[in-house]
């Protein structure tokens, strides 16, 4: 394919997708000037409610102290949510080979979703200490379920016919599993990381909160004690950036894993 044609299909891929994402730019533009005019209008106080100009700008002032927060939280985002993924790999191979090992593994699975994390956390960061493990451990929780339940019902949606043909070729289970089941859960398994990814950040920000030295939860944590609101928004606004850039890289991720869904999903349109 001549360059040309290459740079002028990638340019209207680029285009298309602005295109897609022009109602959410233009509902989150109307939700942030309904509220920067509320602020301004209204006559409240900026130490309640303070303008997103004002978070804006608070936010650049203080960047150097938000960047400095923000690489902890990150790095125990990645630390964790890379725990929990092979964690979760690792167990849903096992419980594929092994139902009663399914049977008996997921009731305490399901068990410990129902752990509050702002109850649970503390006593995490109590028996681990302030270091980086427990922060790990609770973004392994939170994520680590959600990417279990796709990987499984991803081997469950294989089709049968596939494993019976490699079956009567005399493929072992261990290569059906590579062969059809494994290929299968891919969707599903992209699914799950999309979800995930989007808990991991809260995961490590909660774990933060119950004790830690640096770290956009403890940030928060000082600028509310601080009754600085503008800085704690300033900080929600990185973490949604951060949350929304790994989100991204989730997306891309399954564009280059998986390329012809997107052919798919663009020849249905």
């Amino acid at each position: 394919m001549p360059k040309r044609q290459v740079l002028r299909d990638l340019s209207s891929r680029i285009w298309m997708d602005l295109w897609r994402a022009l109602p959410a730019v233009t509902a989150v533009a109307l939700l942030v000037l309904a509220w920067e005019a509320y602020a301004r209008l209204s006559g409240i106080s900026p130490t309640t409610l303070p303008a997103p100009s004002r978070v804006l700008g608070q936010a650049f002032e203080h960047r150097q102290a938000l960047l400095d927060n923000t690489l902890p939280t990150l790095r125990a985002t990645l630390a964790g949510f890379g725990c929990s993924l092979f964690a979760a790999f690792l167990l849903s191979v096992l419980v594929d080979f092994c139902q009663p090992l399914r049977r008996a593994l997921f009731p305490v699975f399901i068990i410990s979703q129902t752990l509050p994390l702002v109850a649970i956390a503390p006593l995490v960061v109590l028996w681990f200490g302030f270091g980086l493990l427990p922060k790990i451990l609770l973004v392994a929780l939170v994520t680590f379920f959600p990417m279990l339940v796709a990987l499984t019902k991803g081997y469950e949606a294989t089709e049968a016919e596939i494993e019976q043909l490699l079956e009567s070729m005399g493929a072992p289970r261990w290569r059906r599993f590579l062969l059809a089941r494994l290929p299968s859960s891919l969707p599903f398994f992209f699914a799950g990381l999309r979800i995930s990814i989007t808990y991991a950040v809260v995961g490590a920000i909660f774990a933060e909160y119950a004790g830690a030295a640096k770290g956009l939860g403890i940030y928060m944590l000082n600028a509310k004690n601080n009754f600085r609101p503008d800085l704690v928004l300033a900080a929600v606004l990185v973490s949604a950036v951060l949350t929304l850039a790994l989100f991204g890289i989730a997306i891309l991720a399954e564009r280059l894993a998986m390329p012809w869904t997107l052919r798919t999903r663009r020849a249905r349109q």
